[in-house]
């Protein structure tokens, strides 16, 4: 078996080659910094507060911090801070900052991180179901207005086009459009649908990043299984989140991309609350064992690991991946 590094398996991962272990592990989001570290990463509402000064020095502090939980954890790549998902006042602001702020955040993770670990950059560039504060309006124009999603969707992937090319020349090689086109009972949007404002605009956005050297991934929590096979039709690299809370599994979704398309993710969030560690041991040995031969599969929970998760329950889902490599070695 060839020795890679992290980057070097998590290429090849997003390139669907069987047998890469072990598995590349990377998150959607972390949030548990402080309970990893000991230390404090000062983002959100909170970095907003901070003079133009005080929010450079908070950005290497940020990224020290971060740099040395990936290595603790052996992540392959790392999430860089994305912009508000939510700009309401009083809503949370977690794993984010303010405007443009998170492309200089990048350019400094890039010159302090080791070579070889990955970094991730949140460009957008598909629409999605919308929050609960726009649901209903959301739905009526899908009928009712149907042109208007046209345009949203057009700005939205020429959008996630230009923050890809921002995030592409500070050294960046992976980027991710986050946005939900499922629920739990599967896809929110028809197949006319999908056909006419979703797919279009992920064949251009995937196509055009890859035309700059950059990987990309849609993350969409929900039950994809029926459209899982359209997806890996265009130019994605991968998708992440396999939602098992939505009835999905990693093994029927690589039955339906047949190698077009790297999964990842899978480990139920709640159960990595909730769980013990050798409950969170388990189920990872059992995805792996289910789905790491086969490949093009990178290892993390389904959804964002929360500040609250019990660091000893995430600590197990890596030592399951270590323990599986070496016992398949």
């Amino acid at each position: 078996m060839t020795v890679m590094n992290r980057k070097q398996q998590l290429f090849a991962a997003l390139n669907c080659r069987a047998n890469v272990l072990p598995v590349p592990v990377w998150e959607v989001e972390f949030q548990a910094w402080d309970a990893a570290s000991g230390r404090h990463v000062v983002l959100g509402h909170e970095f907003e507060a901070l003079s133009e000064h005080e929010q450079e020095q908070a950005m290497f502090r940020n990224a020290e911090i971060l740099l040395a939980v990936a290595d603790d954890f052996g992540f392959a790549a790392l999430t860089v801070p994305s912009v508000y998902w939510d700009e309401a006042p009083g809503k949370l602001a977690y794993y984010c900052l303010p405007g443009d702020t998170r492309f200089r955040q990048a350019e400094i993770l890039r010159e302090l991180a080791s070579p070889e670990l990955v970094l991730v950059g949140s460009s957008g560039g598909v629409i999605g179901m919308p929050g609960a504060g726009n649901y209903e309006e959301f739905a009526y124009q899908l009928f009712d207005a149907p042109e208007e999603i046209d345009q949203q969707a057009r700005r939205t992937c020429a959008g996630g086009i230009a923050a890809a090319r921002r995030f592409r020349d500070v050294g960046i090689e992976v980027v991710m459009a986050p946005a939900d086109i499922a629920d739990n009972h599967g896809p929110y949007f028809s197949p006319e649908q999908l056909d006419r404002f979703i797919l279009p605009y992920l064949r251009e956005w995937s196509e055009t990043v890859q035309e700059m050297g950059l990987y990309s991934i849609l993350h969409t929590d929900g039950n994809i299984q029926p459209c899982i096979a359209a997806l890996a039709d265009t130019a994605l690299h991968a998708v992440q989140a396999i939602d098992p809370t939505a009835g999905m599994s990693m093994r029927a979704a690589q039955a339906a991309v047949q190698g077009r398309l790297c999964l990842c993710g899978n480990i139920d969030c709640g159960l990595l609350l909730t769980g013990t560690p050798d409950e969170v041991y388990q189920a990872t040995w059992q995805l792996l064992s289910d789905c790491a031969a086969q490949g093009g599969v990178i290892l993390g929970v389904s959804n964002a690991v929360q500040p609250v998760v019990p660091i000893a329950n995430y600590r197990a889902m890596l030592a399951a991946n270590r323990e599986y490599a070496r016992a398949a070695d």
